[in-house]
């Protein structure tokens, strides 16, 4: 059975400069099954509702500015899953969470960056599941409960986003060695919480947390996190790591 996982997608760069992360991705795709298929939770698809890709060909979206010319030419073209978008939406919809199905939303960086790095040749269908961020993360824990069968069906589920998350206090010119004590002390709490499986703690990670908001001054990269924790089962730290001193790059596993 496949895992579920949570990926800290950094700056689009990544697909370009992968640093330590890039490495870590690749033998992480060596060691899983091949997946029939691929879902992912994107931080940047922010949505009043649960929405799922539904083309035949999604189009590279570059939803960002200020980059060199070489990365908006990077593509990832691939299929989509029309008809397992369905049966996903339906899946969904059983499971109390109505879902519709978008035919023309394209694949934003949150997907297909860290994809370029796990699956190069882009060959394996990719749906994106729209995250409702306003509901905050028991609907995200909900979500990956209702979609943990696919798993054993071969399907990849992916939460994408940061284990932390504040582009206004990052240092641009820090490398890896640096790491900001606030930042630090967010994500330990964190993992020490997902190795306790304290749901209780994690929903409430706003008020217990030691500087959850300075960390994510809004939800929506941490959200991810708990639709792959809602989908999976024993948590695994498979890469950990920071850049510009206080953008988390972990990637967690599920099992």
């Amino acid at each position: 059975m496949l895992p579920s996982l949570f990926i800290s997608h950094g700056s689009p760069m990544l697909a370009l400069e992968p640093g330590l992360s890039g490495p870590a991705l690749a033998r992480l795709a060596l060691e899983l099954p091949r997946p029939k298929a691929i879902v992912v939770v994107s931080a940047h698809w922010e949505s009043r509702s649960l929405l799922l890709t539904a083309g035949a060909h999604p189009q590279t979206w570059h939803d960002f500015g200020g980059f060199p010319a070489s990365l908006y030419a990077v593509q990832y073209p691939a299929p989509g899953a029309p008809q397992l978008a369905g049966e996903i939406a339906q899946q969904l919809n059983d499971a109390g969470l109505p879902a519709e199905l978008d035919a023309q939303r394209p694949f934003d960086h949150g997907a297909w960056v860290p994809l370029s790095l796990l699956y190069p040749q882009a060959d394996i269908p990719v749906l994106q599941l729209a995250l409702p961020s306003h509901l905050g993360p028991e609907l995200q824990t909900r979500v990956g409960r209702a979609l943990a069968s696919l798993r054993a069906q071969g399907i990849l589920l992916i939460g994408s986003g940061s284990i932390t998350h504040n582009l206004g206090e990052l240092n641009w010119r820090a490398g890896p060695d640096v790491i900001t004590p606030w930042a630090k002390e967010f994500r330990d709490w964190l993992v020490e919480k997902l190795e306790a499986d304290d749901e209780e703690a994690l929903h409430h990670y706003r008020r217990l947390a030691p500087n959850a908001a300075r960390n994510h001054p809004s939800e929506e990269h941490l959200l991810p996190l708990f639709f792959a924790r809602g989908a999976g089962g024993t948590f695994k730290v498979e890469h950990s790591g920071f850049t510009y001193g206080a953008l988390g790059m972990d990637i967690y596993r599920f099992d």
